[in-house]
């Protein structure tokens, strides 16, 4: 009876079979097929089409048994496919090429590895998996490699993180009413208005607020001063006297 071929295609002998040549067969099971399943690195090479692995009958060497996918060449401005067996197999991709490279099963929906990034995938048999969690949103990640250092991050649904800058020194956080943006700090809505103040009880100097007036209260037993409101600095005055500058 002729050998029969694991998955990897590790070369399983028949009691009796490769009597004189047994040894050559153990040892690239051990030193090829393993190793490569194990430890193997091999390049996987884009030329502006898909890429599908495929492995044979055979413990030679076989780019779809490494451990480690290196993804080069190119993939001519579009995401492409790699097509990997049908197989349990643990894969590190690397993907080299400029744009994203989705590793599946036939058939399949796979996982996309972005452009630059590197990967470690579960091939379940039916289709490839995530083996740990990445850096993808949907994972409870940022979608990024890194964030803009002194940026406050927003949310930005299903896609990666956006920032926001602190620009200019004394900006504060603010909403435009669709998200949120540095802005300087306008008190304009907040300036103080004319009003008229009613001279009554120990209240004198009745009239408009506004700048360069001045409101006095009388000095009684609960008396706090007078109350100036002005454009200039303050000057002059006594204990319990406050100035406003406008």
């Amino acid at each position: 009876m002729a050998s029969t071929y694991s998955d990897l295609k590790i070369q399983l002998m028949t009691t009796g079979e490769n009597d004189t040549t047994w040894g050559t067969v153990t040892n690239t099971n051990l030193g090829t097929a393993i190793e490569e399943a194990i430890s193997g690195t091999a390049d996987v090479t884009f030329a502006s089409a898909n890429v599908t692995l495929t492995l044979t009958n055979s413990n030679a060497s076989q780019t779809a048994r490494n451990m480690r996918l290196n993804l080069t060449g190119t993939t001519g401005g579009s995401p492409r496919d790699l097509v990997v067996p049908a197989i349990e197999k643990m894969y590190v991709v690397n993907n080299g090429c400029s744009d994203a490279v989705t590793v599946k099963v036939s058939g399949q929906t796979g996982v996309t590895v972005p452009a630059g990034y590197s990967m470690l995938l579960f091939n379940d048999g039916t289709d490839v998996r995530r083996a740990l969690i990445g850096t993808s949103v949907d994972e409870g990640g940022t979608g990024r490699t890194s964030l803009n250092a002194n940026a406050v991050i927003l949310g930005n649904g299903s896609s990666a993180v956006q920032f926001v800058a602190p620009g200019s020194s004394g900006n504060i956080l603010a909403s435009n009413g669709t998200t949120w943006v540095s802005q300087s700090l306008d008190l304009t809505p907040y300036a103080l208005k004319a009003t008229t103040v009613t001279g009554t009880g120990g209240l004198t100097g009745g009239g408009d607020l506004s700048a360069n007036r001045t409101i006095s209260i009388a000095s009684t037993s609960n008396g706090y001063g007078t109350r100036t409101v002005s454009t200039g600095s303050p000057t002059g005055g006594s204990d319990g006297d406050i100035w406003y500058q406008v």
